[in-house]
């Protein structure tokens, strides 16, 4: 187990760990909509994506760097693995932000990526032969379900194509979670052959090293960066936000680094699927997005699934450490 550091007790580490992580990402996940919800004067909205992602990762490039320095960088990483897992994730990332650039709503989109579990399980089926119980199958069809239900159950008739655009977007962002995923695993077994140990600060800084990097070849490349330069200088109100944004993530991924350090992974897993529902929950009663009750069964369904997933995994746990 995690060796127990000198201090504070557990009750207290918890504490500032998920206040940390609930503090920041809540604020993050309520800026990210605010950014893509906003219109400007001329009717224009952002939807620089990849531009927003450069911004992003350099700002936990910044903390990286200098808790790198407190802690002392790691020598002989293996970077291949770790350019090819920030590429993945930032890809991700940016799809996301693509899904509410095109019309998806905050709420399903963030309900939506409450379900990894299926681009992993079919990925896991089509390729691995893995087998799952049938708890396991009504868990994921409950999110998915359940967001598909929000989805259409919401009372404003949005624009039905760009909505298509969205859940192309979100996804397309699912899939590459499932390949960030698989990318984690082999830069874990990468850095074991090197007989190296990365600690947090290092994984935080290259990942989003080569984040910031791939992010910026995308921006440059659709010509991103003048035009989100050039809308943000006219909307600077938008340039607060996302300065906010970017630093919410740096201190959320930070937050997140003390829980690992302190705690088991489950414990992490745990206080971040619960701040996905109540940044579901925080948008609807705050951001004024109205819902039939066909859209609250499907909000239901889907923070059962989630729920039910999660203490499927502790129960899991419980067993794996009483035996």
């Amino acid at each position: 187990m995690v060796e127990e550091q000198a201090g504070l007790p557990p009750a207290i580490k918890l504490i500032i760990g998920a206040g940390g992580i609930y503090g920041a990402f809540l604020y993050y996940g309520s800026l990210q909509e605010d950014v893509f919800r906003y219109t400007a004067e001329d009717g224009t909205s952002f939807k620089q994506a990849w531009f927003l992602q450069v911004l992003e990762a350099l700002a936990n490039v910044i903390v990286g760097f200098v808790g790198m320095q407190l802690t002392g960088p790691t020598p002989g990483i293996p970077k291949k693995m770790f350019a090819i897992s920030g590429a993945a994730q930032v890809s991700a990332k940016a799809c996301t932000s693509l899904a509410l650039a095109n019309g998806l709503s905050f709420p399903v989109a963030t309900l939506a990526k409450s379900g990894k579990m299926a681009p992993v399980m079919a990925g896991s089926l089509l390729l691995g032969g893995a087998s799952y119980s049938l708890r396991e199958y009504l868990q994921v069809a409950a999110i998915i379900g359940g967001t598909a239900i929000v989805s259409m159950g919401k009372k404003k008739g949005g624009g039905s194509a760009s909505s298509a655009m969205g859940v192309f977007y979100i996804v397309l962002s699912l899939a590459l979670d499932g390949v960030t995923a698989g990318f984690q695993k082999r830069l874990k077994v990468e850095t074991a052959k090197a007989g190296v140990k990365p600690k947090p600060y290092d994984f935080m800084f290259w990942t989003n090293l080569y984040m910031s990097l791939t992010a910026l070849v995308f921006a440059a490349a659709l010509g991103e960066v003048t035009s989100g330069m050039a809308f943000l200088s006219e909307n600077p109100e938008i340039f607060s936000k996302i300065i906010k944004f970017a630093v919410c993530s740096a201190v959320g991924q930070s937050f997140i680094f003390y829980t690992i350090a302190n705690f088991d992974p489950l414990v992490l897993s745990t206080v971040t699927t619960t701040r996905k529902i109540f940044s579901v929950l925080l948008s609807i009663f705050l951001k004024g997005h109205s819902l039939s009750m066909t859209g609250w069964s499907g909000i239901l369904l889907a923070c059962g699934g989630i729920l039910s997933e999660m203490q499927a995994k502790m129960s899991g746990n419980k067993k794996a450490h009483g035996h």
